[in-house]
């Protein structure tokens, strides 16, 4: 862009000018100086002072031209300021209410008004482009009809050539911007050195910082603000980046959302990630394998180790550290699922979780030591399975099934242990029931010398509870082996019974006859 010199532009002109001033028609020039005032003051609040400036004005007012050829065909164009050799020499009839400070600045501008160009060469291809400001050299250099940008810096919206509405404030920002000349690259805001460096026709783009979004080419619609923020961004889309090195490395990666120093920052192609907290999600899609998507990270370091995992969720410091590839985790609290890598669909509230495990949930640590949950006292369930709780934690439900089973065998008298057992009444220690209610069971100190079995044990090993569900299948066993008992007592007193019956009608049939052989001593002695 600067190798198109000031030299050579002003050479081009030169020629050009001097064919006009050849020619006898357009020899109008000002008309005599105000008698009494000082050199260059004229009728309708028009100041020339240089070389054929305001040569060929014509009923124009309020014209300043100060330097070699200024506001040279300005014509009836009014309200216009010129100062520097050449400053919009070629503004003529209806190109109103301009201002160019600097050698060359809005030099070519024909029709082009209410601009504002400070610098040298600032809008000097501007033709026809309106409501635009320039400040800085080579600011909105190419310029010809785009209008409503705001350039404020070295080269800052330099290429611009249709694109309309951008706003540039530090060096070089947004230098590329439209250099297609598509006009595609509007509504850009880039503020900072270097900011949208590389935009072509990216549109609807915010970068506030050093480099921010400074290679960005056809992105649109993203947000960066910090140094470095979005940095190597190319066609990425609906991205919003705060903070230094937020989103740094991505490149075509949309709809991510990253709030923090180096969040997302070695994102290269993933969609759809939400970081929020200093270098959470910092390492996401590393590999570029463009898999990990639709993650959440919110705190410091939360996420920070995944590459590849897809899916997660992670809120508080440190959350999910180190997972890498694991997928559909949930974890909430400060180094929630730090020990994850690898598994997925875990959900880990205020606990670490545990390497390489998958479909587990985990609340809490050994902090906690009572747990209250609402909605389950008073409320029934009918049809479903107990639940218990081993002394790591673990819930679950016994099950039943022989899919499950092995070395299934009679119980035998393996059940008579039962029948040593102590049923006691007691009262549970005021710091568990303050109301002191009665209660019926065993201890199970006591059960444990019977059969060790039929007792849980706590962390340190020692007997803490029954298992009631255990001594119920024993009684079962017991009761079965009792009734059976009985169905032979049963036999063998239905068999008596027939038997007596049987003897019941045999001793009948003998009394019979004895009464039927004796009739005639019955009649002897009834006569004595």
């Amino acid at each position: 862009m600067k190798n198109r010199s000031c030299l050579k532009i002003f050479t081009t002109i030169l020629s050009m000018l001097a064919c006009f001033g050849l020619l006898p028609q357009m020899q109008a020039g000002l008309p005599p100086e105000i008698p009494g005032n000082p050199d260059g003051c004229y009728p309708a609040f028009t100041t020339a002072e240089g070389c054929n400036a305001l040569f060929l004005l014509g009923s124009g007012i309020g014209n300043t031209a100060i330097g070699w050829y200024s506001l040279f065909l300005v014509g009836d164009a009014s309200f216009n300021t010129g100062v520097g050799a050449g400053a919009l020499a070629l503004s003529s009839t209806g190109a109103n209410n301009n201002t160019a400070v600097g050698t060359a600045a809005m030099l070519l501008n024909t029709t082009g008004t209410r601009n504002a160009a400070i610098g040298t060469d600032t809008l000097v291809y501007n033709d026809s482009g309106s409501f635009n400001d320039a400040v800085g050299a080579f600011a909105l250099f190419n310029n010809i009809d785009g209008s409503g940008n705001n350039a404020f810096g070295d080269s800052a919206l330099g290429l611009n050539i249709h694109a309309i509405d951008n706003t540039a404030i530090g060096d070089s920002a947004l230098v590329n911007n439209d250099n297609t000349g598509l006009g595609l690259a509007n509504f850009n805001t880039a503020v900072g050195a270097s900011a949208l460096l590389f935009n072509t026709d990216g549109d609807s783009n915010t970068a506030v910082g050093f480099s921010a979004l400074s290679s960005n080419t056809t992105g649109f619609w993203n947000t960066a603000n910090g140094t470095d923020a979005l940095l190597h961004n190319d066609s990425g889309s609906y991205n919003n980046a705060v903070g230094v090195r937020a989103l740094r490395n991505n490149i075509d990666g949309s709809d991510n959302n990253a709030f923090g120093h180096a969040a997302l920052a070695e994102n290269i192609h993933a969609s759809g990630n939400t970081a929020i907290g200093d270098l959470a999600l910092a390492n996401n899609d590393v590999t570029g394998n463009n898999v990990a998507s639709f993650n959440t990270g919110v705190g410091a370091a939360a996420l920070n180790g995944n590459t590849d995992g897809v899916a997660n969720t992670a809120v508080g410091a440190d959350a999910l550290i180190f997972n890498t590839s694991g997928s559909n985790n949930i974890a909430l609290g400060e180094s929630a699922g730090s020990a994850l890598t690898t598994g997925d669909n875990n959900i880990d509230i205020g606990s670490p979780g545990s390497g390489g495990e998958s479909g587990t949930i985990r609340i809490g640590t050994n902090f906690q030591t009572a747990t209250y949950i609402a909605g389950i006292s008073g409320a029934t369930a009918s049809g479903g399975a107990a639940v218990f709780v081993d002394f790591n934690g673990k819930l679950g439900t016994m099950t039943s099934s022989a899919r499950f089973k092995g070395e299934i065998k009679p119980m035998g008298k393996a059940s008579e242990a039962i029948l040593a057992l102590r049923p006691v009444s007691f009262r549970y220690n005021k710091e568990i029931d303050p109301k002191g209610i009665a209660e019926f069971g065993l201890i199970a100190e006591e059960v444990e010398k019977v059969d060790p079995d039929l007792v849980v044990r706590d962390k340190e090993g020692k007997p803490y509870a029954v298992r009631y569900e255990q001594i119920n299948a024993m009684l079962l066993n017991e009761f079965l082996k009792e009734h059976r008992t009985v169905q032979e007592q049963q036999k063998e007193i239905d068999t008596l019974r027939n038997e007596l019956k049987e003897q019941r009608v045999l001793i009948q049939k003998v009394s019979a006859q004895v009464e039927m052989s004796n009739p005639a001593r019955q009649v002897v002695i009834s006569n004595q």
